[in-house]
């Protein structure tokens, strides 16, 4: 049981670190994060929507899976 809880606790702040990432990868009004690393390549090509949308399906899934990993937890510690 305790090495369940330990790998559980490791995956839960794997996805935590993960969903920080991926929501300020992504671009919002003033393009956030995904701008500054983007650079000027935006200019050039134009933005890409197809990885906005990308980075939109993987937050889903780690946003997801943290809060299952959240719960699981909750559940353990009782």
């Amino acid at each position: 049981m305790d090495v369940a809880k330990v790998i559980l606790t490791f995956l839960h702040v794997v996805f935590c670190l993960g969903l920080i990432a991926v929501i300020l990868l992504q671009s919002g009004k003033s393009a956030g994060l995904s701008g500054a690393i983007a650079g000027g390549a935006e200019t050039f090509f134009g933005k890409k929507k197809g990885m906005d949308e990308f980075l939109g399906k993987i937050t889903v899934f780690v946003a997801v899976a943290f809060g299952i990993t959240s719960l699981v937890l909750v559940v353990f510690a009782k």
